[in-house]
């Protein structure tokens, strides 16, 4: 009966020994102690606390291990709770409310971000432009090819979200056919004639840098993605910060033309604007023309 005790006692000596064991040890101990408290002695119950403080003084007290277990469930509460609870940026985005725009002279729509409810913040947006004909639009760049059709503003914020119709620019799309047309291609496109500057169409993609660009099929017809900057020079107003513009832009062809809408912030307030901004820019599509649609190419030189 002693023997067999010096054994097992010393079988849990050497396993106390392993740092990474302790936890499987006073488990496997608590079962064992329990069989063994009817036919142990006194002698032997002294001996095993001396050899139990001995072993145990190599690595961490007892007391310290008996909380392992209900640090583990813990834990994996904790953790639970975390995988429940959405983070700040998503509460944000989940509570934008939007508005709808609906413009049925050129048959598009978008929605766009108009309130955030639990911050108590509205969008300050002004109609700078109202919807207009293509005839009749502002123009871009100096060629008039691409012209602004509708535009709205929030100055408070610096917020600016316009749709602009152009024809492609086939220097730089060198296919008729619109499946071939990737979307940077189209981006590239569109950029050139952005410009107001009286340089060339290189000179005006150098204005700009393009950071991605993506294509997606909607309702049958190819939708192209992009999201650039646009640098600008410094002025008292506008210094090393507001060096730049940051863009998202959807762009799809009907009848001959690119219908694009544009949505921009200051670069330094992307982090903050950025997502409602694609927000909108995804929600951008072209609507079955009724009778107030007005295609870009009748009445080129209607200005009224």
């Amino acid at each position: 009966m002693r023997l067999a005790s010096q054994q097992w006692l010393f079988s849990l000596h050497l396993l106390c020994l392993s740092r990474t064991s302790i936890f499987s040890v006073i488990l496997w101990w608590v079962g064992s102690r329990n069989q063994a408290i009817a036919v142990k002695s006194q002698k032997s119950c002294r001996l095993q606390e001396k050899l139990i403080v001995c072993c145990c003084e190599n690595s961490k007290p007892t007391s310290q291990n008996g909380f392992w277990r209900r640090d583990l469930v813990l834990f994996s509460l904790s953790s639970s709770v975390s995988l429940v609870l959405p983070s700040p940026g998503s509460l944000a985005e989940e509570d934008l409310k939007m508005a709808s725009f609906v413009d049925e002279t050129n048959a598009y729509s978008y929605m766009y971000p108009a309130e955030l409810p639990s911050k108590k913040f509205l969008f300050k947006w002004v109609e700078s432009r109202k919807p207009e004909r293509y005839s009749s639009a502002a123009p871009l760049s100096p060629n008039a090819r691409l012209r602004i059709v509708s535009e709205r503003v929030d100055f408070f914020d610096n917020l600016i979200i316009s749709v602009s119709i152009g024809p492609p620019n086939f220097d730089l799309i060198k296919s008729k056919d619109k499946s071939t047309w990737s979307a940077k291609d189209v981006a590239d496109s569109v950029l050139a004639d952005k410009s107001a500057l009286r340089v060339t169409s290189s000179q005006r993609m150098d204005e700009s840098s393009v950071l991605d660009a993506h294509t997606s099929e909607i309702d049958g017809e190819p939708y192209w993605y992009c999201e650039y900057l646009v640098r600008k020079s410094p002025t008292n107003l506008a210094q090393e910060p507001n060096l730049y513009r940051h863009y998202v832009a959807s762009t799809v062809e009907r009848d001959g033309y690119f219908y694009s809408v544009n949505a921009s912030t200051l670069g330094k307030q992307w982090n903050k604007m950025g997502p409602f901004l694609e927000k909108t820019v995804s929600s951008f599509r072209l609507l079955p023309p009724t009778e107030n649609y007005v295609p870009p190419y009748k009445d080129p030189w209607r200005f009224w």
